[in-house]
């Protein structure tokens, strides 16, 4: 199986503006694709914005609302599929979601942030319930979650007992955290034996100033890919041999105690 080609889109976008942000990701899409890659992350919240206040209520959507459909008709057009940040409606409660939308434009996965982080996120939105979401891609499982998700390792334990090979960590990671993408997120690849693909806006946005340094992580804690600090656009790739390979060779999940770790539910 070959491996698959994954463009980090860094950004920000225009807060505030999903039709303009549907462009910045269709430009990115172009570009990805005259790449190679067969996938592309964008960050946290990528469609609106994140920092935008009320304005998160007026601008979400049902999962399979309009932006999803552009993102398709994106995915579609340029071959590729395309995992993006947006605020999901659904009914009375926003969340704070993720998709992934295949090449041929099928919705293949949606994902609930399931731990808000700070008074702004738990004024917003309502915590998703499901940890583990997942999807096939490019021959790998590919796992979803979102930003603070990843600082708990629990959560990234679960996608690994699930058989996840590529986690997709879409982003919002602000100053002074910029050690969770320097340091955890290669730290959970390699404990973990996955690929992590974090992805981050960058930039003043609010009260908030994103640090960038969106990565892809591989199995061996080494990144294959990793953007500064502005926006950029950057790729690596997630290997399904090497991470086999790795995996016979990481004794971490085989050697695991479950009996042991009980007190942690």
């Amino acid at each position: 199986m070959p491996p698959l080609r994954t463009a980090l889109l860094q950004s920000s976008g225009r807060p505030g503006s999903v039709e303009a942000n549907l462009k910045v990701l269709d430009d990115a899409a172009s570009r990805a694709a005259a790449a190679g890659a067969g996938l592309l992350v964008c960050p946290e919240m990528f469609l609106t914005g994140y920092a935008i206040g009320a304005d998160v209520h007026r601008l979400a959507e049902p999962a399979d609302g309009e932006a999803a459909d552009a993102v398709a008709d994106i995915a579609v057009r340029h071959g590729l599929a395309v995992h993006y940040g947006y605020p999901e409606r659904d009914g009375d409660a926003v969340y704070n979601s993720a998709q992934l939308i295949g090449p041929d434009g099928t919705r293949l996965a949606n994902y609930r942030k399931t731990h808000l982080f700070g008074c702004f996120e738990q004024e917003w939105f309502t915590p998703g319930d499901d940890t583990v979401v997942q999807a096939e891609l490019g021959g790998l499982t590919v796992g979803l979650m979102i930003c603070y998700d990843v600082e708990f390792p629990e959560n990234v334990r679960a996608h690994a007992l699930a058989g996840t090979d590529l986690l997709l960590v879409p982003t919002a990671q602000m100053h002074p955290f910029q050690f969770v993408a320097e340091s955890v997120v290669p730290v959970r690849a390699f404990e973990n034996q996955m690929y992590v693909a974090y992805v981050n806006r960058t930039g003043a946005e609010g009260e908030f100033e994103f640090v960038g340094l969106s990565c892809l992580a591989g199995p061996d804690g080494a990144s294959r890919a990793r953007a500064g600090r502005g926006e950029e656009l950057v790729f690596g790739d997630a290997d399904p041999e090497f991470l086999r390979a790795s995996r016979e060779n990481n004794p971490y999940l085989r050697d695991r105690r479950p009996g042991l770790y009980a007190s942690l539910a």
